[in-house]
């Protein structure tokens, strides 16, 4: 196999002597000139409307993730292959209107756990009693993540497990308990999979499940016939796990429908996201993939069509790892922003934000990339990345997490990682070719970004100023009002580190109104349903989603940012069943509970 634009320039880079590596880890905090010091949480607030603090402990939290343990037979490389797992999920499970957190952890014997939201600031875990606790048990393989969706219609959200191993699905018992249905559902009995969503691809009514696999599925990591298990090339592999489409059978059951209806391949999938980016009322795929290229899907009802390279996204190959739509322009259309590798002097993949080009429309949509336009390009190794109106102000902002595998401060595995990635597909994909890491780091210890939008397309990173200082190997971001006071708050899961909670504090002069919605002819918890909202001559679009970002789950309800003495003129619903609705007589720092016309 020849070698790949990355992997040579990787190789050229190092055996050209024109990088020091030892140097890039100490030299990380003085790259970032916007990583600015830290401001007095008065300060913040006067200067960017808002700040976070780590309310992890006062909410009784104490939750750290545990990477998976594999086959010894992969040892040397442990580091790299158990370097996912980490994730987490806003629900609310027992519909008291307050959400809830759901974290997975990776070892084998380890707990999951689900933080019952107690209204005064404070969660309890309530997984074990409940019944999805112990879901890592010996033989059955480990959590990857989780996603919520009311797949039975009963108005309380069920649980789909993803592991590398086998899928499990339970059934959310009235808010009471959570009974195993995997058997019955029909599910395949190993899946190595890392994202997962619920949607209703067919807008029949009932939430149907894509799964995107990452090591094929006839793969046991911890009881391996082969080191052979690695990708084939780190631009254009073709040797990791397949994609699924379960639809919704209406009984409880489950069938795959992937092949049919087009979702092919065998890429080494990171993250999905859905979203109807054509107007024609069904939601489309965008795949993010790690070692190769991204995948556009567009959706007629029927079939899904891989339009990535006529819509203009497939033709770099990346590390995708994340995907998430906004409406970054305040334009009605959603934004696509895909993060990927960064590390300065090394690899500089930068992250995507795919932005429809003008004049293009409908299934003839395309995209150009405008990241490093807007400043958003550069995040380091990064993961989970959610949009979000952190201040209220009107505009979306974006919350990134990265960091690989924080190791030694002082010795980095960039070296032997390049050699690696500039050989051919037999030496890539085989594990016992792969020098040992030895305890060093590979992209660690990277700060995050809290890139605030001013409105006129330029972002500004304030991660440190607004007290957002951790430096732990992040996975994934969840966005949600946890405490219904209006602002949005987060959660991030770190990979062998603590589960986080960032609660917001926004300068209460900006205003916010909320909706939850709730579906009679589609489905019950609304998936895929898009609002627009028109206040001040601006308008801005959002959707109902069940999965977004890396191994992530945002909450279900819709949260808008007005800024100052707003005048909120409408509110345009566009229902999965094609039931359009117009809301008025908005009033702004509220929530509205929106039923679908019957």
């Amino acid at each position: 196999m020849k070698r790949g634009p990355i992997a040579r320039a990787i190789l050229f880079l190092f055996f050209a002597g024109l990088i020091a590596v030892p140097v890039v880890l100490t030299r990380r905090a003085s790259q970032d000139k916007a990583s600015a010091a830290r401001l007095s949480e008065k300060s913040a607030l006067a200067r960017y409307g808002f700040y976070f603090t780590n309310d992890t402990k006062k909410a009784g939290i104490d939750f750290v993730h545990q990477e998976p343990v594999l086959d010894k037979k992969l040892a040397a490389i442990m580091p790299e292959v158990a370097s996912l797992g980490a994730s987490v999920s806003i629900v609310d499970y027992n519909d008291d209107g307050w959400p809830d957190i759901y974290v997975t952890t990776s070892r084998v014997g380890g707990m999951n756990a689900l933080y019952r939201n107690n209204h005064n600031g404070t969660f309890t875990n309530v997984a074990p009693e409940l019944g999805i606790a112990n879901v890592n048990q010996p033989g059955t393989g480990v959590s990857m993540g989780a996603v919520w969706g009311d797949y039975n219609n009963d108005g309380y959200p069920d649980l789909f497990l993803i592991k590398w191993g086998k899928p499990m699905l339970f059934r959310n018992d009235h808010g009471h308990g959570f009974t195993n249905v995997t058997k019955q559902a029909g599910f395949p009995k190993w899946m190595n999979a890392n994202t997962a969503l619920w949607f209703d691809y067919n807008n029949d009514g009932k939430l149907d499940l894509f799964v995107g696999g990452y090591y094929p599925a006839k793969i046991n990591l911890w009881h391996l016939k082969t080191t052979k298990i690695m990708p084939d090339s780190f631009e254009y592999a073709d040797n990791g796990g397949r994609n699924y489409l379960f639809r919704n059978m209406g009984n409880g059951k489950f069938k795959d429908v992937a092949q049919q209806l087009g979702l092919t391949g065998h890429r080494w999938t990171l993250a999905s996201g859905a979203a109807d980016l054509t107007g024609n009322g069904y939601q489309d795929l965008f795949i993010a993939n790690d070692y190769g290229i991204d995948q556009l899907y567009f959706n007629n009802g029927k079939r899904f069509y891989d339009v990535s390279k006529q819509a203009g996204i497939g033709f770099s190959p990346k590390s995708g790892m994340d995907v998430s739509f906004g409406d970054v322009f305040n334009q009605g259309k959603f934004d696509i922003y895909v993060s990927n590798i960064s590390e300065p002097g090394i690899l500089l993949q930068g992250n995507n934000l795919w932005v429809p080009k003008d004049g293009t429309s409908g299934q003839s949509t395309q995209y150009v990339n405008m990241a490093r336009a807007l400043g958003i390009e550069l995040g380091g190794w990064s993961f989970g990345a959610q949009f979000g109106d952190f201040n209220n102000d009107g505009d979306l902002d974006l919350f990134l997490t990265n960091g690989y595998i924080s190791l030694s401060h002082t010795r980095s595995y960039w070296y032997d990682f390049a050699k690696v990635a500039s050989g051919n597909s037999n030496i890539i994909g085989d594990a016992k070719n792969w020098p040992a890491f030895d305890g060093r780091s590979l992209s660690g210890y990277q700060e995050k970004r809290v890139w605030i939008n001013d409105g006129n397309g330029q972002f500004e990173n304030v991660a440190r100023a607004v007290g957002v200082t951790d430096r732990h190997d992040g996975r994934a971001v969840a966005v949600a009002d946890l405490f219904n006071n209006g602002a949005l708050d987060v959660v991030v899961a770190n990979q062998n580190g603590p589960l986080i909670i960032y609660k917001n504090h926004v300068n209460p002069a900006e205003k916010w109104i909320e909706f939850r919605l709730e579906g009679t002819r589609s489905n019950r918890e609304a998936i895929g349903a898009e609002l627009t909202l028109y206040w001040d001559g601006k308008k801005q679009l959002q959707e109902v989603a069940a999965g977004s970002g890396f191994a992530a789950q945002n909450g279900l309800r819709l949260h808008f940012g007005l800024g100052e003495h707003p005048h909120i003129e409408k509110a345009v619903i566009h229902w999965p069943s094609g039931t359009i609705q117009t809301v008025t007589n908005l009033k702004p720092d509220k929530l509205y509970q929106i039923e679908e016309p019957k």
